[in-house]
């Protein structure tokens, strides 16, 4: 199978993890007989500083030409005092809205070998198994105006928060075929006893909810949630919410496995490439230096092979291989503790790639 795959290496430890998770699609394609043809492209930060854009029309074409899209990181505090339209983050938000990607998808996965990278205690994140689906292309990130106003005779600045009733509708039907296939679940998350938004999002989850008799619905406001993703985790099966609530719940949940460097992200759409990203950031402080966690970069190119080319056996076969590697106490910086011997980035996917061939090898 051949697949063309766009590379947006990014910046900071951007090029790092995606050179790993290159690596790793490598060697699938070299077991299973796939060719992957890559074209590197330029996006946020890097974009800015050759191109003067955070998204230059070439990067688009290329991403909307591909199967797939692979994206490092962005942003770092370089660009921090640009205007707005020439951030870096502006980049990621366009490519988004370019290939019309609505939902993200975000596995939160508790390995039992690291539940003391976690700052909670076992017995709350043992077991945990969620997927956050966070509307991607409404609400405050994109409402006009966003602006700043004056206001009574004083500064102010005003963001919209909108959302059609299609946009809810096709980001909450999403969330009901996974829990289809997961534990038949979903957490519908809102606002609604304050945000007017927020009621048409509960009366709309309702309605498809009747879609799907045999799932459980629930609605949870989102500061009840955020203590819950603490207090008890294992509650939640599928959570689905709007952009800015998917933003913090996901980061919030990405540290019950200890770190933002293990966690995974898919955003697709309908029927376009999807794209494929870690939900860390740059962490411009150890750019360069080869200490950069790419499990989180590896780990997305396997939902790039479950998702968009429909090679499951090949994306069980890498997180089997993320799993047989923390199991055997292989560790980077940041899901260290004091003792372990930590491993560089291009050791660790030494590591991923030595088990992927070891498992391939048993398999066959």
């Amino acid at each position: 199978m051949n697949k063309k795959i766009t590379v947006l290496p990014g910046d900071g430890i951007g090029p790092e993890v995606v050179q790993s998770a290159v690596e790793v699609l490598d060697t699938i394609a070299k077991h299973f007989d796939h060719q992957f043809t890559y074209t590197y492209a330029k996006l946020g930060g890097v974009a800015i500083d050759e191109e003067n854009t955070p998204l230059p029309e070439a990067t688009v074409k290329a991403c909307k030409e591909s199967d797939g899209v692979l994206l490092g990181a962005v942003g770092g505090p370089k660009w921090d005092t640009l205007p707005g339209h020439l951030r870096p983050e502006k980049g990621l938000l366009g490519i988004r809205k370019q290939l019309n990607l609505f939902a993200n998808l975000r596995p939160v996965t508790a390995h039992e070998s690291l539940t003391d990278s976690s700052t909670l205690k076992q017995e709350v994140i043992n077991g945990v198994d969620l997927m956050i689906v966070r509307e991607l292309t409404g609400g405050l990130y994109f409402g006009d105006p966003s602006e700043r106003c004056q206001k009574d005779g004083e500064e102010a600045a005003v963001d919209t928060l909108l959302y059609k009733r299609s946009e809810i509708e096709r980001i909450v039907k999403q969330a009901f075929e996974l829990a289809k296939v997961r534990r038949q679940k979903v957490t519908s998350v809102d606002k609604a006893n304050v945000l007017e938004s927020s009621r048409l999002w509960r009366e709309v989850a309702e309605e498809i909810g009747t879609q799907y008799p045999d799932i459980e619905l629930e609605h949870m406001l989102v500061d009840n949630a955020a203590m819950q993703l603490i207090r008890n985790p294992k509650q939640f099966d599928v959570v689905v919410t709007e952009n800015m609530f998917g933003d913090i719940l996901s980061d919030e949940a990405s540290m019950l496995t200890g770190s933002l460097g293990m966690l995974p992200s898919a955003s697709i759409g309908s029927g376009g490439p999807g794209l494929y990203e870690p939900i860390h950031g740059s962490a411009p402080d150890i750019a360069g230096q080869n200490k950069a966690n790419p499990l989180a970069t590896i780990a997305s190119v396997a939902m790039m092979l479950k998702y968009s080319f429909g090679m499951v056996k090949e994306a069980e076969i890498i997180e089997e291989a993320i799993s047989h590697v923390l199991n055997a106490g292989h560790r980077t910086g940041d899901i260290s503790k004091q003792g372990d011997a930590i491993l560089s980035t291009t050791e660790m996917t030494e590591k991923v790639v030595d088990a992927i061939d070891a498992i391939v090898t048993v398999k066959n």
